[in-house]
């Protein structure tokens, strides 16, 4: 089992940043495009606890699809989507906002739990990918809520 933790401070109060990623939509928004992500579970979608979205994406030019499970859902505070089905042996990504200094500015936390059908030298190859996903949909977030505040990633 790996893990992946990521943190940003966003220049919005967390009801707004929480609306915002609790539209699925969003995230075809940010993520990057030569995944070639889309959701194909029939948009609007509501989310709460037990809901199921289907994606497709290439990873590595490789088509693949991917559902996920909303696992835990505690507005404006978190959740956490589980894959299902998907490339991963397992992936269990919590999301994580809190209000902080006068309330109008949020940090986002992602945790994600992971692990994987192959070896180590394949995990580097995933992590670097993870990374690479993570930066990307920072600089787009940020973009978002018009902040320059940096993030943290381990």
């Amino acid at each position: 089992m790996y893990e992946f933790h990521h943190e940003t401070i966003l220049n919005a109060q967390i009801n707004t940043v929480f609306d915002f990623f609790s539209d699925a939509q969003n995230l075809e928004r940010i993520t990057p495009t030569f995944l070639g992500f889309h959701i194909i579970t029939p948009t609007p979608i509501k989310i709460s606890q037990g809901t199921l979205i289907d994606y497709k994406l290439r990873i590595h030019g490789i088509p693949m699809r991917w559902q996920t499970h909303i696992s835990e859902w505690n507005p404006p505070y978190s959740f956490t989507d589980e894959q299902l089905k998907g490339p991963y042996q397992q992936w269990i990504h919590r999301h994580t906002f809190e209000s902080i200094g006068d309330g109008n500015a949020t940090r986002m936390r992602d945790h994600v739990r992971y692990s994987i059908f192959a070896g180590k030298l394949v995990h580097f190859l995933i992590k670097k990918d993870i990374q690479t996903i993570f930066k990307h949909r920072t600089q787009v977030i940020e973009s978002i809520f018009n902040t320059e505040i940096p993030s943290h990633a381990t």
